[in-house]
């Protein structure tokens, strides 16, 4: 079993948010590769499938960023998993916009979905960053994250969670580098 989760505040108002976009890459996997219908569990909303070979769970902690790191921790304990077993999907101000990279371990950078996982169940799990961009000073960067998508940018947006989600079965299998490599394709691609 593995656990992706995707770091998000739950509630319409927040939905279209750059800092959610956590949330709506799990929701795009969930989808395409037809897991169960979500339910209420370990702070949030689980939903169980497969990609591939492997039985993942999708969760999206109810808890708000600030808390994400105890829905992981519940769902760790559940499972008896170690924190290489989960993976976090979030937004990353330092990536261009609609870029992803994959990273295991590491620092939080200021996020605080990050910082709560770091605190719940250490540093070493995988990331999965997801661009938004950095608005250019640093007194702009809150209202860049907790803003909405811009309309101009929701192709772009919806190629990248469709991406995102058709590629998943390499993270499944571990294999970042085609991951990453696939999904950048998918993004080039004039199709």
């Amino acid at each position: 079993m593995q656990i992706w989760i995707g770091l998000g505040n739950p509630g319409a108002k927040y939905a279209m948010h750059r800092h959610n976009v956590g949330f709506m890459a799990v929701d795009a996997i969930a989808g395409v590769h037809g897991f169960e219908p979500p339910k209420k569990a370990f702070s949030g909303w689980a939903q169980q499938g497969r990609i591939g070979t492997q039985r993942v769970l999708l969760l999206k902690p109810a808890t708000y960023m600030n808390d994400s790191g105890r829905a992981a921790r519940a769902a760790m304990d559940f499972f008896k998993l170690e924190p290489g077993a989960v993976t976090a999907f979030h937004d990353e101000l330092d990536l261009a916009p609609f870029k992803v990279k994959v990273k295991t371990g590491g620092g939080t950078a200021g996020h605080n979905g990050l910082r709560s996982l770091d605190a719940h169940i250490g540093p070493e799990f995988r990331r999965v960053r997801i661009g938004i961009g950095h608005p250019g000073h640093k007194d702009k960067v809150t209202g860049h994250v907790l803003g909405n998508y811009a309309k101009a940018e929701t192709d772009q947006l919806s190629d990248l969670l469709g991406a995102i989600a058709a590629e998943a079965e390499w993270l499944a299998k571990d294999d970042e580098a085609r991951f990453m490599s696939d999904v950048a394709l998918r993004m080039r691609d004039p199709e």
